[in-house]
């Protein structure tokens, strides 16, 4: 990246899908329309909004919530996006974690002026103990609006509004002052069935001026705790996703977002901030990295305090080709309003995704790497725990696929409920693995796929196996639809098992890399 500039209750998230859908076909006609020239490579848009607002808990006290949004334009003035949010240093709700999708608009007034006004509806939970998050969650799902004035100051938008939070069944419905700061960002990207190909001369020589130097690095964490005042006091074992993009040649920001699949299943935690790079041998790189960010479980359980973290961490990596690390890690997380210390241990693979280094770089040209993001909505039916039959659960998702060849892809997979389960709100799920899918003939549309995960539920390790069909509605868009099976058992021995039906949209692109 490069910056720049169903049921008759769940009626706002079916409409947000069917509108994601819709607006789906015009988007994809023109982003292709725009690489119909001489070369294949396009620009995208996109822009990130941090938002903040304290939003009041009847009966309670309030919350702070900082919420990071990603919008992508489909019209002129029309977006829509994807977001997360939790709080940092107001009440005791540490571990209060909420994902949503949404539809943004955006109307200049005239000058630096513009007017914003965004409706989103999701998932999300938390609370001081498990008892306290059926009142504060209610049920989990909850409808999120905002109407703000924003200003723009050079590449960035600076403003403030007005939002609207509602939990269904729960304390928080609230109306509120917010303050937000938008970052346009762009980035390079080419078609997907280009995957796997050398990039054109031009391309390769574009990439290298305006690319940069990102990385994708799959973690699994350890997280000991000292002297713990909550209920649990084992050691937390979480597995992470980060993005990471270079601002230089060697400082870079990052994006990190863990889930704990044992110790305290789904235990979680979103952080971003700075890091820095050495190179000291060719083989090895030395990091080092301070995030910021909100995370946590119930206080009673592990105490976070009311969310805020930070986290130092260090890595050795070596390379183990010429665009993939395996690294150690150490760290330490400290929750500063809380008593949560915890030292931290781990192990990192890292993809590099980056074109040549300058026009004294005399290494192969980059290729196409494809990558696929899908958006789901799944429900899990004919579900028991304990063999107790229990009511469906619904979830919104997203999946990231990291194609090895035409056949075989990595899948990772979390989820998050927007309906409660066992009375409480808060499901949550993580899984990663390996998926096949059919080769596809030029012109076909029908494709076949499988895939096998491991990770873990609320209840502890689970696997999860699906298998459905894909047809594509153009080179960077499809639908999904498959049925699977997910089962996990918890360490007292209980068993949970569903069937599970799920709904994908995808979005199909591929990166310049060497």
């Amino acid at each position: 990246m490069k910056s720049t500039k169903f049921k008759g209750r769940d009626w706002p998230l079916a409409s947000l899908a069917l509108a994601v859908a819709a607006l789906a076909a015009p988007l994809a006609s023109a982003q292709e329309a725009n690489s119909a020239g001489t070369t294949s490579l396009r620009r995208s848009e996109a822009r990130l909004m941090l938002d903040y607002q304290t939003v009041r808990v009847e009966g309670d006290r309030a919350i702070d919530l900082a919420a990071l949004q990603l919008y992508a334009p489909v019209t002129e003035g029309l977006s829509v996006g994807a977001g997360l949010m939790g709080p940092l240093v107001s009440g005791q709700y540490g571990g209060f974690m909420g994902a949503s999708v949404g539809v943004q608009g955006r109307v200049r007034l005239g000058g630096r002026f513009v007017a914003l006004a965004a409706l989103s509806a999701g998932g999300g939970a938390g609370g001081r103990s498990p008892e306290h998050a059926k009142r504060l969650s209610g049920t989990g799902s909850f409808v999120r609006g905002q109407l703000g004035l924003g200003y723009e100051a050079g590449s960035f938008t600076l403003g403030a509004g007005v939002s609207a939070l509602k939990f269904r069944r729960s304390l928080i419905d609230s109306r509120q002052l917010n303050v937000f700061v938008e970052v346009p960002f762009s980035y390079l990207s080419g078609p997907y069935d280009a995957r796997g190909q050398t990039l054109p001369a031009v391309d390769d020589q574009r990439a290298a001026r305006e690319m940069g130097e990102s990385m994708l690095s799959l973690s699994l964490d350890n997280y000991r705790q000292l002297h713990p005042a909550g209920s649990y006091g084992g050691t937390v074992r979480t597995g992470e996703f980060q993005f990471s993009h270079f601002l230089t040649q060697d400082l870079f920001w990052f994006a990190n977002f863990a889930s704990a699949y044992a110790g305290l299943p789904t235990y979680n935690q979103l952080l971003g901030g700075l890091g820095w790079r050495w190179r000291p041998a060719p083989a090895w790189r030395l990091y080092a990295q301070l995030g910021v960010g909100s995370g946590g479980y119930a206080p009673e359980q592990i105490d976070t305090g009311p969310g805020l973290l930070v986290y130092p961490k260090l890595s050795a990596e070596y390379a183990l080709s010429k665009d993939l690390g395996l690294a150690v890690t150490a760290g330490y997380l400290t929750a500063p309003k809380g008593s949560s210390r915890n030292p931290s241990y781990g192990l990192t693979l890292t993809r590099h995704l980056r074109a040549r280094q300058g026009p004294d770089d005399t290494s192969a040209p980059a290729v196409y790497q494809g990558l696929r993001v899908t958006l789901l909505h799944q429900s899990d039916t004919q579900l028991s725990y304990r063999d107790v039959g229990r009511p469906a659960l619904h979830m919104l998702g997203l999946q990231l696929d990291m194609p090895i060849n035409e056949r075989w892809y990595l899948p990772l997979q979390a989820s998050a409920a927007y309906t409660s389960y066992l009375g409480y709100p808060g499901y949550a799920e993580v899984f990663a693995g390996l998926g096949v899918q059919s080769r596809l003939a030029p012109g076909e549309r029908l494709q076949a796929f499988a895939q096998l995960m491991a990770g873990a539920n609320v209840h502890g390790k689970g696997a999860k196996l699906g298998a459905g069909l894909r047809y594509l509605l153009s080179d960077q868009f499809a639908v999904s639809l498959s049925l699977g099976r997910i089962e996990a058992r918890s360490p007292g021995g209980g068993h949970y098992r569903a069937n599970n039906p799920v709904l994908g949209l995808d979005y199909r692109f591929s990166v310049p890399a060497r």
